[in-house]
């Protein structure tokens, strides 16, 4: 049989990028191998947002890696079934959780750091731990709270608990919503000064962290930048500008950066 396949003319520059393009085709279709790659991909992203947060082998990984103090919570979404229809449910406490905070844990640290599993736990399984890792090592001084695991969270979950810590700063690490090639990727969100009712304009997002989209050392970066600067000037949001890849471009320290206010 002769090859039927009739490639793209733009096939070179799919060395350049993961994305779908120049596929070719087969008679008036898609290739065979394309094809079982996409419904693949698909697949993957429908289990990520459904799969559930194994938050016993989250914290094993975290005391592998030194991190002893790990807390759980769980937001006022009951089930997976409820976090995907009720968005605003994930986004608070549960009442035993926020409880919880309050009797037990201590108070008044420069910065939280909470992992919650989002729309990808496979990306806080996967992405979560390397990545506090990287960014620990940059933060000596810094007085650095307990980690805590947050299943069924939105981002401004993050707000709540740091208002009960009374946390100056709280760093959401959460499971971004799956593309279709990349279900396990991590957004990363900073808040100064968290409180119920902060709104994602007073917060800066660091997006795509993974192997493949911003490492997790080139993120950790970005976000002492960003906390350095934060601490510096009291605020997060549109009023504190990433200019860390100008610092990196510049080979400066973080501090000869200056942030605009």
């Amino acid at each position: 049989m002769s090859d039927t396949l009739v490639k793209n003319p733009w096939q070179s520059l799919r060395q350049f990028t993961n994305a779908r393009i120049a596929l070719g085709r087969a008679g008036s279709g898609m290739p065979t191998e394309p094809l079982l790659a996409f419904n693949l991909a698909h697949a993957q992203a429908r289990d990520a947002v459904h799969h559930p947060l194994d938050v016993d082998a989250l914290r094993a990984r975290l005391a592998d890696a030194g991190f002893a103090n790990v807390v759980d919570v769980h937001s006022a979404a009951p089930d997976r079934a409820h976090y995907l229809r009720r968005p605003d449910l994930g986004r608070r406490l549960a009442d035993e959780s926020r409880a919880m905070l309050d009797a037990t844990c201590a108070r008044d640290h420069d910065v939280l750091f909470v992992i919650a599993d989002g729309l990808s736990a496979f990306a806080a399984s996967k992405q979560a731990v390397p990545f506090l890792q990287a960014i620990l090592s940059r933060l000596d001084d810094w007085n650095i709270g307990p980690v805590v695991i947050a299943r069924q969270g939105r981002v401004a979950l993050a707000d709540e608990i740091g208002e009960v810590m009374r946390a100056r700063i709280v760093v959401m690490l959460i499971g971004e919503r799956p593309g279709l090639s990349s279900p396990d990727s991590l957004g990363i969100y900073v808040t100064y000064a968290p409180a119920v009712g902060r709104s994602d304009a007073e917060r800066n997002c660091i997006s795509n962290v993974r192997p493949e989209g911003l490492n997790h050392d080139a993120a950790a970066y970005k976000l002492h930048y960003l906390l350095t600067h934060a601490r510096r000037l009291g605020l997060t949001g549109v009023a504190l500008k990433d200019d860390s890849d100008a610092a990196i471009a510049a080979k400066e320290p973080l501090t000869s950066i200056a942030c605009h206010a």
